[in-house]
């Protein structure tokens, strides 16, 4: 039952001892305006962002990889680290390693 009037910034409403007036400013109504922006702006890039999750939860992975096993592409070479404990570490490195 509220009569809004966008030219003069008023809002009227029937209270129960006569009419109640809701007053505004210009800088007032053009702050809520931007307010107003940047929330639909933002409900709209979150939208977005739970759009693309679901999509790419939805991918299936692939078969091949599995966590843990790495097999190199190439040869690699064992270098010790230190050639006293020849078992305790070494370091792997390409084959085709180019010195240079």
């Amino acid at each position: 039952m509220a009569v809004p009037n966008y030219t003069y910034l008023k809002l009227k409403m029937p209270g129960p001892y006569g009419v109640i007036t809701i007053e505004s400013t210009y800088e007032h109504a053009y702050d809520c305006d931007v307010e107003c922006i940047e929330y639909a702006e933002a409900l709209m890039e979150a939208e977005t962002l739970i759009t693309n999750l679901d999509r790419l939860s939805s991918e299936a992975p692939d078969s091949k990889r599995r966590a843990g096993t790495f097999e190199p592409m190439e040869a690699i070479k064992l270098i010790l680290v230190d050639p006293a404990y020849p078992d305790d570490r070494a370091l792997r490195i390409s084959a085709t390693f180019d010195i240079k």
